[in-house]
């Protein structure tokens, strides 16, 4: 196909333990807004992007995958205030790995309430 058919990523789902309190996490620490909310799913958006769909799943659930033992994240978060975003999450209790930098590139990576990883980057 030398054309690709599919124009954009419209959203991404992904397991939650608790939907009240991820949804209050996710616009609390993060400052998504939320869309609405439904049944066992909520609908978060932030000014730009792709949509970020919560979906009660079971306790065992995550949205990122293992490689060799270790979870590797799904979802990367663009920050123009890595280093005050990083800080900010300490202080609110996340979990907040090591400020990593490649090449002038900087980056985390961090957990939510179910024990998501998710990375955020400059």
């Amino acid at each position: 196909m030398k054309r690709s058919l599919i124009e954009e990523i419209h959203y991404f789902r992904i397991p939650v333990i608790d939907l009240d309190v991820s949804v209050q996490w996710y616009t609390d620490c993060l400052g998504f807004m939320l869309r609405r909310k439904e049944g066992d799913r909520a609908v978060l958006e932030l000014k730009a992007g792709a949509l970020l769909v919560l979906v009660h799943a079971d306790v065992n659930s995550r949205g990122h995958f293992n490689k060799d033992g270790l979870p590797e994240f799904s979802i990367g978060f663009t920050s123009p205030d890595i280093h005050q975003l990083r800080q900010y999450l300490s202080e609110q209790g996340v979990a907040v790995d090591e400020m990593k930098e490649d090449n002038g590139h900087f980056y985390f990576h961090f957990f939510d309430p179910s024990g998501n990883k998710l990375q955020a980057h400059w």
